[in-house]
């Protein structure tokens, strides 16, 4: 017998029904210094802590709203591609994989394409969604990025591409592996258009993404601490039998040894690229470039990512939703 239904009036009992919903994500932790920090100074610092300067993962709508002119910009259709090409399945049928993710992210497959104005430059912007399946690299995710770079010689433009994966997707084989030439051909077409490609490397990039289109930039720029190369760290270590330098497969360390020509604080990657796009295109400047990060806390970001412990993750086969 329940008291409140039988015995409370109708007025007290809707009252007591009406629970106040409290959002989940009130507070976020930060991951390195476990600082808990307000969703909304998140969100309005560009989900950057304010404090450890720890650069966390960005949908792919408000990467695009902060980098484009007055956050306009419009997204242009990707061709569909067969779905489920091997009918493949694990501990879920790879169909009801595709459509969590979509009813999650709200995209039909990890790589959204954009096009708009950057500094009153037009300008072509790919982004990899994490989110989905682990921005790993499929059909569809494979012609989202030679739909983004036929974009950007149809309409002469710079190309940035905004990558972050866990590699090749398992559920389509060959399909998938076969996404790596097929991107690679698309990346010469625009390098003949004379037109510049900017790759910038977010959290994590690894597999068979790093070892295609995501290394064939003309310029390559990546978020503080990024997590950047092909196997997991602990997978090379059980291979080679020796112990990896701290910091290994961070931006900051890959900057250092010459793969990535410069380490950006998200704040700036909108002013950096736009003043090198201008370079590129030998193009006179249109608008003002501004912007500057905040200050950084007195311990760098590598040093921070550096002692961070779990540093030898596996990311290029995370789960069975992608490997290589």
């Amino acid at each position: 017998m329940n008291w409140i239904d039988n015995f409370v009036r109708p007025k007290i009992r809707s009252f007591l029904s009406n629970k106040r919903e409290t959002p989940e994500n009130l507070w976020v932790k930060d991951p390195e210094s476990g600082e808990m920090v307000f969703y909304r100074d998140l969100e309005a610092n560009q989900w950057v802590v304010p404090n450890s300067g720890y650069h966390m993962k960005i949908k792919p709508a408000d990467r695009l709203a902060t980098f484009f002119d007055e956050g306009k910009y419009d997204l242009v259709p990707v061709p569909a591609v067969p779905v489920d090409p091997l009918k493949f399945r694990d501990q879920k049928r790879y169909t009801d994989r595709l459509k969590e993710s979509r009813a999650k992210t709200g995209y039909d497959d990890s790589v959204i394409v954009a096009t708009g104005k950057l500094y009153d430059r037009d300008t072509t912007v790919a982004v990899q969604d994490f989110d989905f399946i682990g921005g790993s690299l499929g059909m569809a995710a494979g012609q989202g990025i030679i739909t983004g770079l036929e974009t950007a010689v149809t309409r002469k433009t710079p190309f940035v591409l905004f990558v972050a994966s866990g590699g090749a997707r398992m559920q389509e084989g060959i399909f998938s592996l076969m996404q790596m030439p097929r991107t690679t051909v698309a990346v010469l077409r625009l390098r003949e258009a004379g037109l510049p490609f900017f790759v910038v490397f977010t959290d994590p990039t690894t597999g068979g993404v790093t070892a295609s289109y995501a290394m064939l930039g003309d310029v390559h720029l990546a978020e503080p601490g990024a997590r950047i190369g092909f196997a997991g760290a602990r997978i090379i270590e059980q291979t080679i039998r020796e112990k990896l330098p701290k910091g290994f497969q961070r931006s900051e360390y890959l900057h250092e040894h010459g793969m990535v020509d410069m380490v950006v604080h998200r704040h700036n990657l909108r002013s950096t690229i736009g003043s090198l796009a201008g370079i590129l295109t030998r193009a006179e400047p249109t608008a003002e470039l501004t912007g500057t990060a905040p200050a950084l806390p007195a311990v760098s970001l590598r040093d921070a990512a550096i002692a961070a412990e779990g540093d030898d993750g596996d990311l290029a086969a995370p789960s069975a939703a992608h490997a290589e």
